[in-house]
């Protein structure tokens, strides 16, 4: 199976403590690079989120986001510290007593550090959740990223029989393009009048055949279907090694276009460098 490096997955979460929601997406990159936008209470969850990102993706920029809403019934609840309230209570009594200070305001009383204390809410319980939910968005992440994979290796096996036919089409024209070239260069020297030894005419004639003759480019273009063929039902991280297969097949186009001095080949030529970059393309976002 081969993975696109563009994907998208959301979940959200409900649970006593209140809501959350993950999502991640990506797009392509040449390495892989992860980004995240964690509420602060999380931050410590970030080495543990990039450690699985890296064991389970290979390319792409990559960018996780949580959002995070405690529930209100679940807020922590006002604990009042009444020993040490009634000490700053007593204290402040004696302050006043000492000179014309204002009357105590009980809300200063419980602004006293340690007079009230909030419940901490279980973060551990919290975080071991938001783990479960990030690996449950993750399996979806990569689900996504294998089913555009799955698209995008449809897509580039048509372009790859599509350029074998065309390499089968000109395979067929060729020997009737070289005699269509021999006799227009007999033509040629019967017009002019020219009267040229018959060996040296045989030699000249195999000398343009061999320049014209591309069976070397169409059996390579066929062997680079067979081994792009291959390697897309290996798959896995497979982007960089068809990129290289990609390169192979336009120099072999080029030649075959250079030498090409017919319509028809030159055609062919065109065609298959339109289907080598539109593989080219799906394989810039092959993991």
């Amino acid at each position: 199976m081969i993975y696109s490096m563009t994907g998208f997955a959301r979940r959200e979460i409900k649970a006593e403590w209140g809501s959350a929601v993950w999502e991640i997406r990506s797009v392509n990159q040449r390495y892989l690079e992860t980004f995240f936008r964690l509420p602060e209470q999380f931050r410590s969850l970030e080495p543990i989120l990039r450690e699985r990102f890296r064991k389970g993706l290979q390319r792409g920029k990559v960018e996780c986001a949580l959002r995070f809403s405690m529930n209100d019934a679940n807020v922590s609840a006002i604990n009042v510290n009444e020993d040490l309230a009634k000490q700053v209570l007593a204290a402040a009594a004696w302050v006043q007593k000492q000179g014309d200070v204002a009357q105590t305001n009980p809300i200063e009383i419980l602004r006293w550090p340690g007079v009230i204390a909030a419940q901490e809410a279980d973060m551990d319980t919290i975080q071991a959740d938001m783990l479960k939910a990030f690996d449950d968005t993750f399996k979806d992440f990569v689900a996504a990223r294998a089913s555009e994979g799955d698209n995008m290796k449809v897509l580039i096996q048509t372009r790859l029989e599509a350029i074998q036919s065309e390499a089968n089409k000109v395979t067929e024209h060729m020997p009737s393009v070289i005699e269509w070239q021999k006799d227009r260069i007999r033509t040629k020297f019967t017009e002019a009048q020219i009267e040229l030894d018959a060996t040296r005419v045989e030699q000249e004639m195999v000398l343009l055949a061999q320049k014209m003759d591309v069976a070397e480019e169409l059996d390579r273009l066929n062997s680079h279907v067979t081994e792009t063929m291959s390697i897309l039902k290996k798959g896995g991280a497979v982007g960089r090694r068809l990129d290289f297969m990609m390169q192979e097949f336009n120099r072999e186009a080029n030649t075959l276009g250079s030498k090409s001095i017919n319509t028809e080949i030159t055609q062919s030529a065109v065609e298959l460098k339109v289907l080598i970059e539109q593989m080219r393309e799906q394989i810039q976002n092959i993991e």
